[in-house]
């Protein structure tokens, strides 16, 4: 049993997600109204390191569940990953009386978090990317909100596309993972759609779907690209000589990581944020908060860091089924 729990902080890390606020609310919340302390610790684990930690009431977090972004601030930290910087933040944890952390962010914030728990700190980690790839949930912070938006913007764009008969190249955010790519591709109806851990580079194969696709009498073709497979601008100038068919590329970029999450995102990462509060009273720690089968769960980071996930075959035929 780990000691008692008094005092827990809260940061978030890495690349920052819609529905992180909502979950920085639930934890001071919660917290609160379990008889802890809270302290927020700004921009990340260097905020840590720099000892940017301040007090937080409950009227702190008021009006910032509709918010995206970190109220908190995030920052990527390379001290961090070394021996002495993680024995530092532990220090400096002790310092400030924080016996319980909680950690919102993906697999890197994770490592940091495992590092902490270590070194005597409980540590939560919540699932906060908008890449949906973390493989020991189906939920992941901020994923809803960015597929959204994505979906709006492309249905944008496929309305332009038809109206001028153009080929559309839409560059969604993934460097790893193509979640986002293959939702997008299946909600907004793309013809073509490029994921990192299925694209073969066969571009020959998109160039003969176009030319099918405009025999049919198609007037657009939308092509949903990952950021892991990238090259969107010098791959539209390519198909459009190979094609003659007018072809421009767009790049959604950090549009997906902004603006108001969505109800789903609000809802789960409120409940995600009082789930890690009672489980670090619990007297648990090295853990992290899951969605899985309709159920909020948590397992412990290591398992969760050596799970694999992949692309569900069966979905991705469906994609290609419906894109004819």
């Amino acid at each position: 049993m780990s000691k008692e729990i008094k005092t827990i902080g809260v940061l978030t890390s890495g690349g920052d997600a819609p529905g992180m606020n909502a979950a920085i609310r639930a934890v001071v919340r919660v917290a609160i109204a379990r008889g802890l302390k809270v302290k927020g610790v700004k921009r990340g684990y260097q905020g840590l390191l720099n000892e940017e930690i301040i007090d937080l009431e409950a009227r702190n977090v008021s009006d910032i569940i509709q918010r995206g972004g970190t109220v908190l601030g995030t920052a990527r930290c390379l001290e961090f990953k070394t021996k002495e910087g993680q024995q530092k933040g532990a220090e400096i944890c002790r310092k400030h009386g924080i016996d319980g952390m909680v950690v919102i962010g993906g697999d890197g914030s994770y490592r940091g978090a495992q590092a902490l728990s270590r070194l005597g700190i409980n540590t939560i980690g919540l699932p906060g990317t908008i890449d949906l790839d973390i493989a020991c949930t189906e939920y992941t912070i901020g994923f809803d909100t960015a597929v959204n938006t994505a979906m709006e913007a492309i249905d944008k764009v496929k309305d332009t596309s038809s109206s001028h008969e153009r080929c559309s190249i839409v560059e969604v955010m993934g460097r790893d993972a193509g979640y986002i790519a293959l939702w997008c591709g299946i909600a907004n109806g793309a013809e073509d759609i490029l994921l990192p851990e299925k694209y073969d580079f066969n571009e020959q194969e998109i160039i003969n779907n176009i030319i099918q696709s405009r025999k049919r009498g198609k007037t657009h073709h939308i092509i949903i690209n990952a950021e892991g497979i990238g090259h969107s601008t010098s791959m539209a100038r390519r198909i459009e000589a190979a094609t003659g068919i007018e072809t421009r590329a767009t790049i959604l970029g950090h549009m997906q990581r902004g603006g108001s999450p969505t109800a789903k995102d609000r809802y789960y990462a409120s409940i995600m944020g009082a789930l890690a509060v009672d489980i670090l009273l619990a007297g648990k720690t090295n853990r992290v908060v899951g969605y899985q089968h309709g159920q909020f769960v948590d397992f412990d980071i290591e398992e969760a860091l050596n799970m694999q996930k992949s692309i569900d075959e069966y979905q991705f035929e469906v994609a290609h089924l419906l894109s004819v």
